[in-house]
């Protein structure tokens, strides 16, 4: 009697199945899909900047027992930090960082200018918002230089 071959019972491979390795199957560079998924990137990493810098300006007169706090400078570094390497691994470039810095500075100049009618979202006559844009742009700049030394140098582009 001869036995079966291994593997002989078992129905083929759905087309759409997961490779066996459980690893993800991202799209080929430069196809329609892989710019659209960089361009959705981008765009999420731009509203997320929109998002957070309001919610800081929120946050940016939060007091304890009618101290400022500074939760929002926090929230500054934590949340820039985050968006820097969301917008460097969503787009694929070092660069993109400028999309959610750009967007996260000018609404916190925005903020930090008065109205036609005098109003300001974000006063300088207390700590919070001044320590707020130094270290959230501090956090972009860092993020970016470590970023730009840490990746491999193409050898071909040494002076």
């Amino acid at each position: 009697m001869t036995e079966p071959t291994p593997g002989a019972h078992e129905p083929p491979p759905a087309a759409d199945a997961v490779p066996p390795t459980g690893d993800a199957v991202s799209p080929a560079p430069g196809t329609a899909d892989d710019r659209s998924l960089r361009l959705l990137g981008a765009v999420v990493a731009v509203v997320a900047a929109a998002d957070t810098a309001i919610l800081e300006l929120l946050l940016s007169t939060v007091r304890v027992g009618g101290r400022l706090v500074g939760v929002s400078a926090g929230l500054a570094v934590v949340a820039n930090a985050v968006l820097a390497h969301f917008a460097r691994r969503a787009v694929g470039s070092v660069w993109a960082v400028a999309l959610p810095a750009t967007v996260w500075l000018a609404v916190m100049m925005a903020a930090a200018t008065r109205t036609t009618e005098g109003d300001l979202l974000l006063a300088g006559d207390n700590w919070v918002g001044p320590v707020m844009i130094f270290a959230g742009s501090l956090t972009f700049a860092v993020v970016v230089i470590r970023m730009i030394l840490s990746a491999p140098m193409d050898r071909s582009r040494r002076g």
